[in-house]
């Protein structure tokens, strides 16, 4: 075979190998991430609780009462169109979650702290602020109300009239 056909199919492969993997992974929610200068969780109970992820930012007042999902995207990012669609719909229909939302752009300093690595990123927070766990990439909505159901042991879904 000629070095280039076999160059374009070693080439091919990759790009094929490397879509699969992230048809796989894009938007699943999984683990957590270490928070730059996070506080300790605490040894006694006499000590302080850690901090929400948004103390000390301008979103620190709109967390949900259940949950909050947190999504930081930029600018031109279609994928991040997509999730808020979905986050917004997700937090219309289920009591007590908010979606807020960031500019990755604007707030870099968040963005390091919380060791955002690309758009969309979605934080699930719990009702302290506290993260749960998280999903690079553009999660589906059966994805984000699974991650809500898992936190809450079952109840995540829609509310019914």
């Amino acid at each position: 075979m000629p070095p280039g056909i076999l160059v374009l199919v070693i080439a091919v492969a990759a790009a094929l190998a490397f879509g699969a993997y992230r048809a796989v992974t894009d938007g699943r929610f999984r683990g957590t991430h270490p928070v730059r200068d996070a506080e300790t969780p605490p040894q006694t109970p006499t000590e302080r609780a850690p901090a929400s992820l948004l103390d000390g930012t301008e979103w620190a007042d709109r967390l949900g009462e259940r949950a909050t999902l947190l999504q930081f995207s930029s600018a031109f990012c279609a994928p991040c169109r997509a999730t808020r669609r979905i986050l917004t719909d997700v937090a219309e229909v289920v009591p007590g979650v908010a979606h807020v939302e960031v500019d990755a752009e604007h707030h870099l300093d968040v963005v390091r702290r919380l060791g955002i690595l690309r758009t969309p990123t979605t934080i699930f927070l719990d009702a302290r602020g506290l993260e749960v766990t998280r999903a690079a990439g553009a999660p589906r909505k059966e994805q984000v109300l699974h991650a809500l159901a898992a936190q809450s042991g079952g109840g995540g879904g829609p509310a019914h009239d």
